[in-house]
Formats: C-alpha cells, sequence, structure tokens
C-alpha cells in the first residue's frame, strides 16, 4: 500500500458515463478513494450505500469508488443503489495495483488475485493522509467520515 505522507499516485481511468478522470483533476480537495471488488455484492453494496448515505456529510470532499467492473456494471450499480459520486473501472488492475489494493485473497481454501478492500483518503496537498488496508465494511465510513472532518 502507498503509505501514509507519500504522494498519491497519479491515475487515468473512465467513470461510469465513460469519462476519463485523474487524480490530478481534484488538485486542493479532499479525495476519498475506497477500493472494493465487485458491484452488486453483498458487501460492496453496502460499502458504496453506506458511502451514499453519509455523503452530504463529506464536506468539501470529493468520494470516488473503484473496482475492476466495467463502466455499464458501474452505470447500473450506481443507477440501482442511487449513488452521488463516480465510480471508476479499473478492468486492468493499473489503479489497483499502484495503490497496493490488488493481492492474493483466499476464499473457500482456494487463493487467487483480486481486490483487497481498502481506502485512501488524500489531502488537498496530494498526499495520502490516511489509509486503511482489509476494510471491515461495518463502520468503516464513519471512520473515514471523522479522518476526513479531521484534515481541514
Amino acid at each position: 500500500m502507498v503509505e501514509v505522507g507519500e504522494k498519491a499516485p497519479d491515475f487515468k481511468a473512465k467513470d461510469h458515463e465513460g469519462r476519463d478522470v485523474r487524480l490530478a483533476d481534484f488538485k486542493g480537495k479532499k479525495v476519498v478513494l475506497y477500493f472494493y471488488p465487485k458491484d452488486f455484492t453483498t458487501g460492496c453494496t453496502k460499502e458504496s450505500c453506506d458511502f451514499r448515505d453519509r455523503s452530504g456529510e463529506f464536506k468539501d470532499t470529493v468520494i470516488l469508488g473503484v473496482s475492476s467492473d466495467t463502466v455499464a456494471s458501474h452505470e447500473d450499480f450506481r443507477h440501482k443503489y442511487n449513488l452521488p459520486f463516480r465510480l471508476l473501472s479499473d478492468p486492468e488492475q493499473e489503479m489497483q495495483k499502484k495503490y497496493g489494493v490488488w493481492g492474493e485473497k483466499a476464499m473457500y481454501g482456494k487463493t487467487y488475485m483480486g481486490t483487497v478492500r481498502s481506502t485512501y483518503l488524500i489531502g488537498p496537498d496530494g498526499k495520502v493522509a490516511k489509509a486503511w488496508a482489509k476494510v471491515r465494511v461495518d463502520g468503516h465510513v464513519d471512520e473515514v467520515l471523522e479522518a476526513a472532518k479531521g484534515l481541514g
């Protein structure tokens, strides 16, 4: 993972409408970058809806969700759950590798490569202010919100 205090890696990805998005687009703003495994799965839906439900409290903060899903899947997911923030498509895992969240996972005794649920809070200076690895969904948005509020 990218360490707290390091410059957050820039990226270029397509959002749910197929528009190019770069981290540099948000220079001078706080950014929550949350990486999740897959649209429409139980934990990912809960996490995204938790961010949706608290999004109004994230003052002066951009929220971006990232997964390997397609632009079309993100559009459907965003529409179905009325998500008010952008979802970024990273099908080649370029962003996930830059941020160190693409890694080995295990389920039912099998190991495979996948997205490790993780979140970064990036300050207006473009540096990582806080990072959460191997996130547990319950209560996570509360932690991110507190950190964002404390980041001036």
